[in-house]
């Protein structure tokens, strides 16, 4: 199913600011979060990648890309913005992320919950990569 290029800036825009939203509300539960720190990366983590995606709203009609490759660009980048703050807050309230060391405090959740969150930041690692590389060659190919 084909989606216009606005339409797809239009998603971009609403999920930032539904993003930047959740991040802000976010910091008013940091004190309540089994791990505070973790909670404020959180905090951080939807605020700028709300912001990021506002930003790819307002630059998307410069890419020169198929409809296929913005559909995926953009999937890549709604899904990675907000997985990197799901995972940060899952990570806060299950006193998880024993591979963050500096937000996680040295903390380590049980099997479970380090495994969601293990899986979350591989997911949303390789999902920014993919959104970050192909806007890239979009933004290249028109000053080409």
């Amino acid at each position: 199913m084909a989606s216009s290029p606005d339409h797809q800036a239009h998603r971009l825009l609403l999920s930032g600011a539904w993003l930047l939203l959740l991040g802000l509300l976010t910091g008013l539960l940091v004190p309540a979060l089994a791990n505070p720190r973790m909670g404020l990366s959180s905090h951080i983590e939807g605020v700028l990648n709300g912001m990021l995606l506002l930003l790819l709203g307002l630059l998307w009609p410069r890419l020169v890309l198929t409809d296929r490759w913005r559909r995926i660009a953009a999937a890549c980048a709604i899904y990675g913005t907000f997985a990197n703050w799901a995972t940060m807050l899952i990570a806060a309230a299950l006193n998880a992320g024993g591979q963050l060391t500096v937000a996680a405090e040295g903390r380590t959740g049980s099997p479970l919950a380090e495994g969601i969150v293990n899986f979350g930041l591989a997911s949303l690692t390789l999902a920014m990569l993919a959104a970050a590389v192909t806007i890239i060659a979009g933004l290249r190919r028109r000053g080409a």
